[in-house]
């Protein structure tokens, strides 16, 4: 980890003090959002009381004014709605709740960051706020366009609200462990460049619907304060873009982006998608960059225009050699990437074949969900229709590999590829070994997904079948945002193995629905889980590591292992979900993100908002 200089520090720590003071004078609980007749997670119509004031947390009326779950056929296949303890508040509220949990469990105002997440993971954490606060900037404008207008105390709370969760964004960008990144692997660094992206986005689109600015008004007393954060944003991002931009080689593979500086050679999926995605987010969203740092012999950076056509032009060609890369299996699903056979680079500088010819047969879930922001963006640069079916026809494949089609079926239980029964799982959630890594996964696959399915401008030739083709993804997304609500603890904490309910009540039964699951099929090398093997495939040659003794990857420690209940032994509660590292800001990130699409994609949809 870099040691940033005093100087950094001590401006980072009065940065901080500010937004300490700033979230005192938001108080978190003197809310009362008006909710009216929104869908709830069951599909129906909930009327919704304004959420009430409640020590500690963000909650809706009391679960037992709710409606109880009266899923559609096969939403969760593994238990009958009579036999649910718990009832559903409306998708939006439950959105609500969980993005509050996410926030005063683990984010930490003086610190300006999740600490418990590691650096790239506390990226995404930004990216999924700054998404979140879109969807409700847009619901909050479509309750004051209504045809029962908010009242201005209503209107105040909503803006409250939206302003509590910015300052924490804001109070990010100082917490943010921007040195470290800097030197780390080329996905990590996109995850920053998107991180900002999405924060600007987010303060265009907040200003817009809010805020008309005056151009007389030369004290910018009708702009909306936060736009003054958009210069440093752009200018982190375009910082970390350059940086990542240095993993484009063509020397091997004939293109692509390699995965880290520091191993051989590797081309994998994510790290080419967050080019294509980040790419096109600099064409599209990136406002340009006048600032000089950080100054590299006595130069400063030129200054960067908006929409400036190399970026669109990288991720063309980025995408074009991506699909040309034979990186996809059977299924259709993106592998994770390719090795050089016989590269030995280093001291003896030998390139092997030059060729992408060792797959990686391993197949995550956010390798096919970051390619659809990409895709979805490059149709906007360039309203080629082929963009979208491409994106279709990924999203097509992974609702397939869910199981999708095996739910409320006797092979409901079987591995399917990516998932069982129609529910999302990564190969980890069976054991509960994910790492931090695997944990934050699906929801980024469910971010991407809410990005590439947002319907298209009105009136254009490809809006009516893109959106014919989104609402027949509903069920599927209302199916997997069940399946990661009733994993949800007593403080609202999500856990990472969607579909396995969490006991609630001391006297519920605790019986393990896993028995006679098979564990997933495994198949390539999980480092993203297990830790990067030690071995001449993925290590440089000069690195003394590699030679160590030493078994690649991390323990997998007792208490991740599940253990059955001893009939001699007195019940005890157990949670599947407690297993490894538990419940994480990742998992609740997971949470949020597929509330989020199914609020934004489905329910606000048939609302017409």
């Amino acid at each position: 980890m870099t040691v940033r200089s005093l100087t950094n520090r001590s401006a980072a720590a009065r940065i901080l003090f500010i937004c300490s003071i700033s979230l005192l004078f938001t108080d978190p609980f003197a809310l009362s959002i008006r909710d009216p007749e929104v869908p709830s997670l069951n599909g129906d119509l909930t009327a919704q009381q304004p959420l009430q004031r409640h020590t500690g947390r963000l909650r809706g009326p009391d679960p037992l004014q709710y409606q109880p779950l009266a899923a559609e056929e096969g939403a969760i296949p593994r238990q009958d709605a009579s036999q649910q303890s718990h009832a559903y508040p409306s998708t939006y509220t439950a959105l609500l709740d969980a993005l509050e949990v996410m926030e005063s469990h683990f984010f930490e105002t003086s610190m300006g960051t999740w600490p418990q997440a590691i650096d790239w993971t506390a990226a995404v954490m930004g990216t999924q706020i700054s998404a979140t606060l879109s969807s409700m900037t847009e619901y909050f404008k479509s309750l004051q366009s209504g045809s029962s207008p908010l009242s201005p105390n209503e209107s105040r709370d909503h803006e409250n609200l939206i302003n509590r969760y910015f300052t924490q964004i804001a109070c990010f960008y100082f917490g943010e462990n921007a040195f470290s990144l800097r030197t780390q692997a080329y996905d990590d660094m996109l995850c920053v460049d998107l991180g900002w992206l999405e924060a600007i986005k987010f303060i265009d689109l907040h200003s817009s619907l809010h805020y008309a600015e005056d151009d007389d008004d030369h004290s910018n007393s009708s702009r909306w304060y936060a736009r003054q954060f958009i210069p440093p944003y752009a200018h982190r991002a375009r910082v970390f873009y350059n940086l990542a931009s240095k993993g484009w080689d063509t020397d091997l593979c004939g293109g692509g982006m390699t995965w880290n500086p520091y191993l051989a050679p590797y081309k994998n999926a994510i790290t080419n998608q967050l080019y294509i995605a980040a790419s096109i987010g600099m064409y599209l969203y990136f406002p340009g960059d006048c600032n000089s740092s950080p100054f590299a012999a006595n130069q400063g950076l030129p200054p960067a225009k908006a929409h400036d056509a190399q970026y669109l032009n990288n991720a063309v060609e980025a995408y074009k050699w991506l699909k040309g890369s034979d990186m996809r299996n059977k299924q259709g699903l993106y592998v994770d990437g390719f090795h050089i056979k016989g590269w030995r680079g280093g001291r003896d500088g030998s390139n092997g074949t030059e060729k992408c010819d060792l797959r990686d047969e391993s197949v995550y879930t956010y390798n096919q969900g970051v390619l659809l922001s990409g895709l979805r963006g490059l149709w906007v640069a360039t309203s080629v229709r082929q963009y979208l079916l491409d994106g279709h026809e990924l999203v097509q494949n992974v609702i397939a590999a869910t199981g999708w089609e095996d739910r409320d079926t006797e092979r409901e239980w079987r591995w399917a590829g990516l998932g069982r029964g129609g529910v999302m799982e990564e190969q980890c959630d069976w054991s509960g070994t994910c790492s931090q890594n695997g944990q934050t996964f699906k929801g980024i696959f469910f971010h991407h997904l809410t990005f590439f399915c947002s319907p298209l401008p009105k009136g254009h030739d490809d809006s009516a079948l893109h959106q014919q083709s989104c609402d027949g993804y509903a069920d599927w997304i209302r199916h997997n945002a069940f399946a990661a609500y009733i994993t949800r603890n007593e403080k609202g904490e999500f856990g990472e193995w969607w579909g396995r309910p969490s006991p609630k009540d001391a006297d519920e039964d605790d019986k393990d629905d896993t028995v006679g699951m098979l564990p997933p099929i495994s198949v390539g090398t999980d480092y993203r889980n297990d830790g990067v093997p030690r071995d001449e495939i993925w290590r440089l040659p000069e690195d003394d590591a590699m030679y160590r003794p030493w078994k690649y990857g991390r323990e997998v420690h007792e208490q991740s292992k599940w253990e059955e209940v001893s009939a001699v032994e007195e019940p005890r509660q157990h949670d599947i979900n407690d297993r490894g590292r538990g419940r994480t800001v990742e998992t609740q990130s997971g949470g949020v993100a597929v509330l989020r699409a199914l609020w934004k994609l489905v329910e606000s949809r048939q609302e017409g908002r």
